[in-house]
């Protein structure tokens, strides 16, 4: 399958209409998702996006889980939410436990792609600022432009001051991705650190469902 970063930002992802088992996913894990559907011959799976521009309107993101769950879910026979809480203060939770679906475990994806039990581990990160693969590579589309920062660079001190480092959390290892996120900290005057994580607890989730369905 051919997906385009663009299109996974502003569109999503539509179900292919096979398998057992529905993933309702955000559109920046659609990727590795599918890269551990084809490593582990989860054919029993679909997949579904939705937009990943969502994360920067979490406010939205209940609503369209929901929106989504209740179109497909007559069409499969279980449907798992590969969300964290990504900012919805609890709400995506208590909606998928009335919704009487499962989702991933963990705050935010940066939290589950590292280990939710290693990334909690890290105490001195409050300052951290992270990008994962598909973050590095829509860098303007989800940080340089929402920020204004494409006209006004002025104001990167005021929104990043706070900030000390930019982690790097790698899910490939990629040359050209660690030169674009290394661009990226330069660009917001932080300092840069690369964690190859992988996919993390991504793919024990996962892993656990697959067994499941």
């Amino acid at each position: 399958m051919l997906l385009d970063d663009t299109m996974l930002t502003d569109e999503g992802l539509a179900p292919s209409g096979k398998g057992r088992l529905l993933l309702i996913a955000c559109g920046a894990l659609a990727r590795e998702i599918l890269a551990l559907k084809a490593q582990n011959g989860w054919h029993h799976m679909d997949l579904t996006c939705l937009p990943a521009n969502l994360h920067l309107y979490p406010e939205r993101i209940t609503e369209a889980v929901e929106a989504s769950v209740l179109k497909h879910r007559t069409a499969y026979d279980d449907i798992f939410v590969v969300y964290a809480d990504c900012g919805t203060g609890g709400l995506l939770e208590a909606k998928c436990a009335e919704l009487g679906v499962a989702m991933v475990a963990g705050p935010h994806c940066y939290s589950f792609f590292e280990g939710n039990e290693a990334f909690a581990a890290h105490e001195d990160e409050i300052t951290a600022f992270y990008l994962t693969d598909f973050l590095v590579k829509q860098f303007d589309a989800f940080v340089w432009k929402p920020m204004g920062l494409h006209k006004h660079p002025e104001l990167r001190d005021m929104i990043f001051g706070n900030y000390t480092k930019l982690v790097y959390q790698a899910q490939t290892r990629d040359a050209a991705l660690e030169a674009k996120a290394q661009d990226c900290a330069d660009r917001l005057g932080l300092t840069y650190e690369y964690r190859f994580t992988g996919y993390g607890d991504l793919a024990t989730a996962l892993k656990t469902q697959a067994g499941k369905a």
